[in-house]
């Protein structure tokens, strides 16, 4: 068996990457074909380890080969979204809670102007969507858990199939920003109950917005 050169191990490293975050910004969404002419020029890399990054991405369940299609970004089918929000709820409720026991005054201020700079973004829902992420991986690193943590990351695959983010409205944003308040402020307060009552209201209302906008 012919070993593989250390270069071509970081170019197909650096192409992994490169997709994965294209998909993960909605440069391509579940459903798309995957061509490997199409991304290798797109991303500016050669076709071999755009092949190694389509198979790790496979393997990942990020990507999947279809007969006569070739590699697809998968999509997840409304049983697997409420899966995938069931999970998100028992670990976000728990990540609030310890939030509200462990969480500095600066990281909550940073969850303050995390939310700020969502309402901040208006109808851009791409920057709001960024910024979002962004919240709740600082609810997470509140924990002071890293175990939790590395719980959150299993699901991040997941989460980037889910399409389109729901943030495409200012009143979308507006009711997302007050719920992260509610959240914020059970935190501040150090009320645990409080603080995972509040996620678990959000993550329930985004779970019903997303199933609308799969049905639209």
């Amino acid at each position: 068996m012919t070993s593989l050169d250390p270069q071509d191990l970081s170019q197909g490293e650096a192409a992994y990457r490169s997709l994965h975050a294209a998909i993960r910004k909605g440069l391509y969404q579940p459903g798309d074909r995957l061509r490997e002419v199409e991304v290798a020029d797109r991303l500016t890399l050669s076709r071999t380890p755009i092949r190694e990054a389509l198979r790790k991405l496979e393997s990942d369940g990020i990507v999947e080969h279809r007969a006569r299609i070739g590699a697809v970004v998968r999509t997840l089918s409304q049983t697997e979204v409420v899966e995938l929000y069931e999970m998100r709820v028992v670990l976000e409720r728990t990540a609030a809670e310890m939030a509200a026991k462990h969480a500095s005054d600066a990281e909550i201020d940073a969850l303050e102007e995390v939310n700020q700079q969502i309402k901040a973004a208006g109808d851009d829902a791409l920057v709001a969507s960024a910024f979002n992420q962004d919240f709740h991986r600082c609810v997470y690193l509140a924990t002071r858990n890293r175990f939790l943590l590395e719980s959150a990351r299993a699901l991040n695959n997941a989460l980037i199939l889910l399409g389109p983010t729901t943030l495409a409205d200012e009143a979308r944003i507006k009711v997302v920003c007050q719920q992260h308040n509610d959240i914020i402020t059970a935190i501040r307060a150090g009320e645990p109950e409080a603080a995972g009552a509040a996620a678990e209201t959000h993550l329930q209302t985004s779970l019903r917005q997303r199933l609308k906008v799969m049905r639209a």
